[in-house]
């Protein structure tokens, strides 16, 4: 009995250990960390799997536990005010720099947009609670932290227009004065599918006529740009990688198009085209923006072409979409790129956002615009988020020091 339980236990020992290992990249720090992260990440999706295809709760239902677990209340503190409220409808939180004298100088504002590839998310989890504090008490500035809708219920252009919205109301000279900002001084940033929606603003803001405050910065940390092509060499590379394989990725476009499962089959198969967006693939061609050190063994093949979309969630809707620079701001032309304001981009080598990053950057300073380009060999996605023990990084520690530093500098 004593020798059978010896086994049991050996057994079961090696069953986790071979369930937890996977083929990480030696450059990448704490592996076993990340691999142990991992592997509850890879758990609750097995989870969600089964449970959507026995009909018990949609996938994105279940992986939502992830934003429930490190769910906070934002508490006010010794340095930081902090209230919830509503702009123009959509639910912010709001955090501001304590015990401050009535005739101080006006602070500097980032507006946040959380990441969780628009379905998953939410801007009263602890990392993000955490990031807005240090950006207010290292920056003496106030934070603007949008909860906008998810999908699948509120498909796009849903979480986009709520961003949009509570940018416009806060732009106000008004609002800015009620909450003593220097409206020469806000940016906008954002977290991979909080990326997008900065860069989408950013874009917008600047064709809206009459507009008086104009944005002086925009922030993107490893952001999701484009989705006519699912298979540039970082989607390649990285489509297995830890916290966003590429199946997760392809995921969270489908699901922020549509419910339709036909968008997200011809999406993995990089088959989701039609004629509308194919006149937009040569925004998105990586043979031309991508430098050479990041093509490496791969070769340009333009995505496939399908009347009808490809099986497009068999809607106008999501064709559509594919082709709306709101959803995908590589898809502009250069004459848009070049009155925006400069840029920080962070990117990763093992994400499989890393080429639409650095297609970015290329266009962007193609375009004349300032950017600083930021890349980190041994990344990976979502690393910045991984502040509270136990997942704590220390490269989320490098990565938080060197933003906060760049927004100190260029806001």
């Amino acid at each position: 009995m004593r020798l059978g339980s010896i086994v049991l236990f050996v057994a079961l020992c090696s069953l986790s250990a071979y369930y937890i290992y996977e083929p990480i990249p030696e450059e990448i720090e704490e592996r076993w960390k990340l691999m142990l992260t991992n592997s509850f990440f890879r758990s609750l999706s097995h989870l969600a799997d089964f449970s959507e295809l026995v009909g018990l709760k949609d996938y994105m239902g279940v992986m939502y536990f992830i934003t429930l677990a490190e769910r906070v209340v934002p508490l006010s503190d010794q340095h930081v005010k902090v209230t919830e409220q509503k702009f123009d409808g959509v639910e912010v939180v709001l955090y501001q720099p304590q015990h401050r004298g009535g005739d101080r100088e006006l602070s500097r504002a980032v507006i946040y947009l959380h990441g969780g590839g628009w379905c998953l998310g939410s801007s009263r989890m602890s990392p993000y609670d955490l990031l807005a504090r240090k950006i207010v008490t290292e920056m003496d500035a106030v934070v603007l932290s949008v909860e906008y809708r998810l999908a699948p219920a509120h498909h796009f252009p849903v979480p986009y227009e709520d961003v949009y919205r509570v940018v416009k109301h806060f732009l106000q000279e008004d609002v800015l004065a009620q909450y003593h900002v220097d409206p020469e001084r806000i940016a906008v940033s954002g977290d991979s599918a909080g990326g997008n929606l900065a860069a989408a603003v950013s874009q917008q803001l600047q064709k809206e006529p009459g507009q008086q405050v104009q944005l002086k910065a925009q922030a993107l940390i490893y952001p999701v740009l484009q989705a006519l092509d699912l298979n540039t060499p970082s989607y390649q590379q990285n489509r297995d990688m830890p916290i966003l394989p590429r199946t997760l990725m392809v995921r969270f476009w489908s699901e922020y198009f549509t419910s339709d499962k036909a968008l997200f089959r011809a999406m993995m198969a990089n088959t989701h085209n039609n004629p509308e967006s194919s006149n937009l693939l040569k925004f998105v061609n990586w043979s031309n923006f991508l430098p050479e050190t990041y093509h490496k063994k791969y070769n340009y093949s333009a995505p496939a072409v399908v009347a009808g979309g490809g099986g497009a969630g068999g809607t106008d809707g999501a064709t559509r979409s594919l082709a709306d620079p709101r959803a995908s701001p590589l898809l502009v032309p250069d004459a848009s790129l070049r009155s925006l304001p400069k840029a920080y981009i962070l990117t990763c080598e093992y994400d499989v956002l890393r080429d639409d990053g650095i297609m970015y950057v290329t266009r962007l300073r193609a375009a004349g615009v300032h950017v600083t380009h930021e890349h980190y060999d041994t990344g990976f996605h979502g690393g910045l988020m991984f502040t509270v023990w136990p997942t704590d990084f220390l490269i989320a520690r490098r990565m938080t020091d060197n933003y906060i530093k760049w927004l100190m500098e260029n806001v």
